[in-house]
């Protein structure tokens, strides 16, 4: 229940969390699976296929696949199959941002929704978090040809009374002391894609124990920050904006030595 209103609706986003991630950013909220990597198990296809099935039986929205990227052989033979059999809800493609362009046609083919994060405009500020100053251009490309494939998130519905069935929403963390990086996203997405592109400002930043001694990563966001970012996206004049609470509690923030990770969800 912890996604966007867009996709967790009334019955929640089916999420799938595969271990790994390309980027490897060190203040990742989803450190223990994406950075460490001794976490999760190892499934056959039956097993995965038999995960995916539990969570449309619930009645779930979508299947969410996270970081789905190095996996990807895997989840296509799974959405394949799961067509096959009749099912219908959309399947959802929740990443980085930094895709290999090359693959994003083959990701569409099964695909039914693209969210993904675009983090950095700042190439040395990319460099500094995941070692790679190339992120903004490759996640542009990536984002250009998603929503070439698939268009804007249809319907857009903040309230999430009508989920998501197709499109692509565009998630941002804004970080602490950086909020010019920030604005230099937004600057970037409004000339590239226009003030209809369905965006998620987020304000859920929580350092994570690789950042403690990293200032400013080692503090949440101040009140002063947040709203610059979001007077700069109003002035800049998006439309389909999700905005987050500064005050927001840490139900969401996931804690995977758990069996049920998301204290917020329902029991």
């Amino acid at each position: 229940m912890g996604e966007e209103p867009c996709f967790s609706g009334t019955r929640g986003s089916g999420t799938i969390f595969f271990s790994g991630c390309s980027s490897h950013c060190f203040f990742c909220q989803n450190w223990q699976i994406s950075n460490v990597g001794s976490k999760g198990k190892t499934v056959s296809a039956d097993e995965f296929h038999r995960i995916a099935l539990g969570l449309i039986e619930l009645g779930v929205h979508n299947l969410n696949f996270v970081t789905p990227d190095h996996f990807w052989p895997h989840i296509e033979a799974l959405c394949i199959q799961l067509r096959d059999e009749g099912v219908k809800i959309p399947f959802l493609f929740n990443s980085s941002g930094y895709q290999l362009p090359a693959l994003v046609s083959e990701y569409a083919a099964q695909m039914d929704i693209f969210m993904p994060d675009f983090k950095f405009a700042d190439p040395n500020l990319a460099l500094l978090v995941m070692r790679d100053e190339r992120y903004p251009e490759i996640a542009l490309e990536a984002l250009r040809l998603m929503v070439a494939e698939k268009g804007f998130l249809e319907p857009f519905d903040p309230a999430g009374t009508e989920p998501a069935r197709r499109g692509v929403l565009v998630r941002h963390l804004v970080l602490p002391g950086h909020i010019e990086n920030t604005v230099r996203v937004l600057d970037l997405l409004y000339e590239e894609f226009g003030r209809w592109l369905p965006l998620s400002l987020m304000s859920q930043y929580v350092p994570t124990p690789a950042a403690q001694n990293r200032p400013p990563f080692d503090r949440r966001l101040v009140p002063e920050e947040y709203q610059a970012v979001l007077d700069h996206a109003q002035e800049l004049g998006f439309e389909n904006l999700l905005i987050q609470p500064l005050a927001a509690s840490d139900d969401f923030l996931p804690d995977f030595d758990k069996e049920k990770p998301f204290r917020g969800n329902p029991g």
